[in-house]
């Protein structure tokens, strides 16, 4: 599947059920990388605007750049104001003008995105100093996590391709960065879900078989089974670690 379109039948699960990001990471952004009121801020991959919305609550202007409709429509239905721009395009192909920005992230998205090109366009639409940070939630190891983790490996032929622990390789991003020098930080992130919210997460995955696939109702029951085994009080923990990658592009 085409990786601009494989959100577009789980929009709804995806605004509802997936993580955001925790304030001290968005902290990191101010201190690190000048967020703040003055800062016009490039997301790329903004999706349904996740990321966008913290942006925003620190007083900068955000650039929403995302090639899925469906989810650029979300993000526009949430985050419509004046601070706020939805652009039709991709992180290789933005739209935006020539250094047109202070900032540009990526959460959840950079590992979707042709590097060369997307590094080439940066650069045209960063100026100086030309901050860049990359964010991901990455599911953490906990008992709960591994036997979910197992479950996608059984019952999500897709998973493979997009597998959490391959998203956000150190040594890759370092490479991206170079030769200016690469920072990183990690925080704790979580969600608590009771049965049918944990349902509605894993359908929020692009890579969960849907309703009809040979493969769906194996992986809910699995679901169910790995619930009951690990609810407390109702609820079970999906514990991510938060990574954030930021630095500066060497601009031309």
């Amino acid at each position: 599947m085409d990786s601009r379109q494989r959100f577009t039948d789980r929009v709804d699960d995806y605004v509802r059920y997936r993580p955001s990001y925790p304030a001290a990471a968005v902290d990191l952004l101010v201190r690190e990388c000048a967020l703040g009121p003055s800062c016009v801020v490039a997301d790329l991959g903004s999706g349904t605007g996740i990321l966008s919305k913290l942006l925003l609550e620190r007083g900068a202007r955000v650039l929403g750049v995302e090639p899925n409709a469906a989810m650029r429509a979300a993000a526009e239905r949430d985050l419509v104001g004046e601070r706020f721009e939805s652009q039709d395009g991709s992180a290789e192909a933005t739209t935006l003008a020539d250094a047109s920005v202070d900032l540009v992230t990526a959460a959840q998205a950079f590992h979707w995105f042709n590097v060369s090109e997307t590094r080439r366009e940066m650069t045209r639409i960063l100026r100086t100093p030309g901050f860049v940070a990359l964010i991901w939630n990455n599911r953490a190891a906990s008992p709960f996590n591994d036997d979910y983790e197992r479950m996608l490996d059984e019952f999500a032929p897709d998973y493979a391709a997009v597998r959490e622990r391959d998203r956000a390789p150190e040594d890759k991003i370092r490479a991206f960065f170079a030769p200016a020098p690469m920072h990183s930080a990690r925080f704790d992130n979580a969600q608590h879900f009771d049965e049918a919210g944990l349902l509605g997460r894993l359908r929020s995955s692009s890579y969960a078989p849907q309703p009809g696939h040979p493969l769906h109702e194996p992986i809910v029951a699995r679901l169910k089974e790995i619930f009951a085994r690990h609810a407390k009080g109702g609820s079970v923990e999906l514990a991510y670690d938060t990574l954030v990658y930021w630095g500066r592009l060497q601009l031309a």
